[in-house]
């Protein structure tokens, strides 16, 4: 290094260090709000750090000392290198299919006037409010052993479901609606006024789509595909309904490690390896993907002119939509059928029996898991908005460090967050295992990404001098927050709210291993009754925790609109 390299290195780094004073100094003399970072900080470093360090920890002791060797011994096996393919193998081809499948919905939605678009949004949007294994429960009944199409339509028994084409058909059914949200949203942003310039000009309808409409979506694309690799990768419930013993997976392999061969190490290992990919296409589409972008820039918004495809094409894209809203209609009301069958496959005569079961048996899992999604719900959303508050409108050390932490849980398979869980706070001082608190704090910080990307969209719209102005008459940071930027920001804080309670009521890959005697959950319920066979009674829990979801969606929005006085509506 030459010396005047040296010096305008140094020269920077002392720059820095005065801007970091600075900030310290400006953010001493608001002492609630350097308290209230310490503070987030404190919570990240033990409810999301912590617990993947103890992770790591464990997966690399040995008898004597520290080493590779659970990882060695644990790979050795061919059936674990599998379970790692099949894995890897499921979240590529779900993210594939899934995305396509969500591309076709929005592109369909937004860019052409084909009938019945709100059936096809609200069928698009029926996975993402129910339990992510409702799909696995219903391949069952429709093509399990006993069937509704497999044995009493076409008198196939015993037909293969288990293994990747049951357990494809259910990821993509699941997850292929973030896709479509995703890129509903970007699509909704585009101006069409290039493409109709196009058309204009001579273009074909086949040459506009493919050098100006696809190009301006490749970054949603990019980021759909890498969340739904993410999503179906972590995902636990359907493999553990549908993978069976010849498609191991390493979410299923890890959870069996730990509860089956009460083999602590093993099982991190495998957590540790499922990790691995997950963290990687987490950074990759937060850190490149979300910042590439194609931005058509005009003057006032102008609604298309509804001409992107042909006629005979807008046929094609509606029939394709109407299979899967088909697929998706089936699958809901197969559920409906189960919930009102006396004995699936068996006696399909209509009675109320197994929802007498839920009220009986599983009354103390519907008020626990009702208790713990609205204690946790609040508390998620209104932390996850102080954080993007925090992350947007001031400048701290340590900023960025807030905004990747805070956000990390999003990527972490919940299989890695349950075992991490167990270690960290199975022993004094944290000793929470077995309480409603170990179930709350695990889903108020897996849940909070949403509501911080939510929230930092909506502040960035916002001008500051509206907070500035709120200062200058005397108001503090938390006054500020509370009486001027929350109201603006409560469609974010809503969506936050209805995304952290949908998920504290269908979460299953971590709650699975923080359950207790005393503290059950519906979706523990569910994958119970169909371990057993009664996929009668897991119908019924899975009936009545949809209609309680969508009874707390309407609630919630009702209270947000009161509490801000203002009207917010769902995406959902």
């Amino acid at each position: 290094m030459t010396a005047s390299t040296e010096v305008v290195a140094s020269s920077v780094w002392s720059r820095r260090l005065r801007e970091a004073r600075g900030a310290l100094r400006q953010l001493l003399k608001d002492p609630l709000l350097f308290l209230g970072i310490l503070a987030i900080f404190a919570l990240i470093a033990v409810f999301i750090i912590y617990p993947l360090v103890k992770v790591f920890l464990v997966s690399i002791q040995t008898p004597d000392g520290i080493g590779l060797d659970v990882y060695e011994k644990t790979f050795s096996s061919w059936y674990m290198r599998r379970a790692l393919y099949n894995s890897l193998l499921i979240g590529l081809l779900a993210a594939v299919l899934g995305t396509a499948i969500g591309f076709l919905f929005a592109y369909g939605i937004t860019r052409t006037d084909m009938p019945l678009k709100p059936f096809f949004n609200l069928a698009a949007i029926m996975p993402v409010i129910s339990p992510p294994f409702v799909g696995a429960v219903s391949i069952l009944l429709l093509f399990g052993n006993n069937g509704l199409i497999t044995s009493k339509l076409l008198g196939i028994y015993n037909y293969p479901i288990y293994g990747l084409r049951g357990l494809l058909l259910a990821q993509v059914v699941t997850f292929f609606p973030v896709a479509y949200l995703n890129l509903k949203g970007i699509m909704e942003s585009i101006s069409p006024v290039m493409e109709e310039a196009a058309l204009d000009l001579g273009a074909s309808r086949w040459q506009v789509f493919r050098r100006i409409f696809l190009p301006l979506t490749v970054p949603g694309i990019a980021s759909a595909m890498l969340v739904l690799f993410i999503e179906s990768l972590a995902d636990f419930g359907n493999p553990l309904v549908l993978s069976g013993s010849h498609f191991p997976t390493l979410a299923v392999q890890a959870y069996l490690q730990i509860t089956g061969m009460y083999d602590l190490p093993g099982g991190s290992a495998l957590a540790m390896v499922l990790l691995i990919p997950a963290l990687t296409a987490f950074v990759v589409q937060k850190y490149w993907v979300s910042r590439k972008g194609y931005v058509t820039v005009t003057g006032k918004p102008t609604k298309p002119r509804i001409q992107s495809v042909s006629p005979a094409m807008k046929w094609v894209i509606f029939s394709a939509c109407m299979l899967v809203a088909i697929m998706i209609t089936l699958f809901y009301g197969i559920i409906i059928i189960g919930a009102f069958s006396r004995v699936w496959g068996v006696d399909h005569s209509f009675t109320l029996r197994n929802f007498q079961y839920v009220l009986d048996v599983g009354w103390q899992a519907v008020k626990n898991t009702l208790f713990i999604a609205v204690t946790s719900t609040p508390v998620a959303g209104i932390l996850g908005m102080i954080i993007a508050f925090l992350v947007v409108r001031r400048r701290f050390l340590g900023r960025s460090a807030m905004e990747f932490t805070s956000l990390l849980s999003y990527a972490l398979p919940g299989t890695v967050v349950g075992i991490g869980y167990v270690l960290a706070f199975n022993t004094p001082p944290l000793l929470l295992t077995g309480t409603a608190l170990i179930l709350i704090a695990n889903f108020v910080f897996r849940y909070i990404p949403v509501g911080i990307q939510g929230g930092v969209a909506a502040l960035k719209q916002i001008d500051p001098a509206i907070e500035e102005a709120a200062v200058d008459l005397g108001a503090d940071a938390a006054t500020s927050f509370r009486k001027v930027v929350l109201p603006l920001i409560t469609p974010a804080f809503f969506s936050g709210l209805v995304y952290s309670f949908v998920r504290a009521m269908t979460a299953i890959s971590a709650a699975i291993f923080l359950v207790s005697a005393d503290w059950q959950l519906m979706t523990v319920h569910i994958l119970s009754q169909v371990s057993s066979g009664r996929l009668g009674a897991a119908a019924a829990f899975s009936v009545v925790l949809i209609l309680m979801i969508m009874m707390a969606i309407g609630i919630i929005r009702v209270v947000v609109n009161k509490a801000f006085r203002v009207r917010v509506e769902t995406r959902f």
